[in-house]
């Protein structure tokens, strides 16, 4: 990965971390490597994770968040930032104004290989990230230097997901007296959440009865494979020209209508993350009902990913990791955002419209060499709530 080098005497800062201890497990780490350690918390949930001997709340306005950090880097002679996200306000801006300054700063992210990785980047992730993106670069790679050291399993803990996000909000609610001008990227009501949460529960059991049998039944067809990102999705928001997943829906069934022939289908799959929040079956059967193409369309949620990415013809998507999964399952991919996967000879490069009737392989000597570098370099074998190789850092 980009290497964080050496921490000993270094004055390190860091800043909201996913859901939960990581970033104190993160923060007792470095301290061990010889790392002079802060934290800045925005809200109640930040304070609940953090240790109380180095933390400083912020609970000023967004407006003077700019001036207060760069005060901040300087007054501690701050030399590497560690934060998990590039796209939420107060982590741009933190990644700007230290840039400025010249400080090192290392971005996590959920992984972009999974299972078991996570995304560590110096600067930025996703389409910020500075992985080269042409074919060549990877075509003139030997398979010799890409050799990686043995993984092991993570076993994330999806109660300790759960039981730490439960106690995040809880948190991050009865502390707004203290901290009241924060802006959370998501809805922030822990009874929202909870609603949420116990419906996708529901949702979860709901499914797996309803579509027991629809997998061999999509199975008998030829169909392309849509893979639905998370509502709030930021890939969405700040690396795609679509405003909504409704309108990257409607885009799809638009082209699909007026290019495919007949006997095709197009499969839509929820995001397991949306599964409580979101359902966009009915909009899908009316925007398929507008094109005249409504019985072409198959709409599923907790279908068996792999499966899908093995028999579809090809893969639509914005710039979901499944479009990497995809390639790893040899099937064409369009991407219709940006993506760090986005390269010729790896996805299709044709407009939607060309796409459909002669979609295009990856070629898989240049995808093992991209993923192999894409681990070596972006990955660190590890879980924000199982197993990490801090190690690797």
């Amino acid at each position: 990965m980009n290497s964080v080098g050496t921490l000993l005497n270094k004055n390190v800062l860091l800043l909201q971390g996913p859901m939960g201890d990581f970033f104190k497990r993160l923060e007792q780490y470095l301290q061990t490597k010889g790392a002079k350690t802060f934290r800045i918390g925005f809200n109640g949930g930040d304070w609940l994770f953090s240790y109380k001997n180095n933390y400083t709340p912020y609970t000023d306005t967004t407006q003077n968040w700019p001036e207060f950090v760069k005060k901040f880097l300087q007054q501690h002679k701050i030399e590497k930032v560690f934060l998990f996200g590039d796209c939420r306000f107060y982590q741009s801006i933190t990644i700007q104004e230290a840039q400025k300054l010249g400080i090192e700063v290392f971005v996590f992210e959920e992984g972009y290989v999974r299972p078991d990785f996570v995304t560590l980047e110096k600067w930025g992730v996703n389409n910020f990230s500075l992985i080269p993106r042409e074919a060549n670069f990877y075509k003139n790679l030997d398979f010799a230097s890409l050799k990686l050291k043995e993984t092991k399993p993570t076993n994330p803990s999806f109660f300790k997901m759960g039981w730490s996000a439960t106690w995040y909000y809880i948190f991050l609610y009865i502390g707004q007296f203290y901290y009241p001008h924060y802006q959370h990227h998501r809805e922030a009501n822990p009874w929202i959440e909870a609603f949420y949460g116990l419906r996708n529960l529901y949702r979860k059991y709901k499914y797996k009865i309803i579509e027991k049998n629809k997998l061999q039944e999509i199975l008998q067809s030829s169909y392309f494979f849509v893979p639905l990102q998370t509502y709030n999705d930021f890939q969405l928001r700040v690396h795609s020209n679509f405003e909504t997943i409704e309108e990257f829906i409607e885009t799809i069934i638009a082209s699909f209508a007026k290019n495919v022939p007949q006997d095709k289908y197009l499969v839509f799959k929820h995001h397991p993350m949306d599964r409580g929040r979101k359902d966009y079956k009915s909009f899908i059967e009316n925007v398929a009902q507008k094109y005249n193409v409504k019985n072409k369309m198959v709409v599923v949620y907790d279908l068996h990913l792999p499966t899908l990415l093995d028999n579809t013809l090809a893969t639509i998507t914005i710039n979901s990791t499944v479009g990497l999964q995809a390639l790893y399952h040899n099937s064409p991919v369009k991407v219709l955002g940006t993506a760090i996967y986005d390269i010729k000879e790896l996805t299709d490069q044709k407009s939607l419209d060309d796409f459909w009737n002669n979609p295009k392989k990856p070629n898989q000597t240049l995808f093992k060499k991209f993923r192999l570098y894409l681990i070596q370099k972006t990955q660190i074998n590890g879980s924000f709530y199982g197993y990490f190789d801090f190690e690797s850092i």
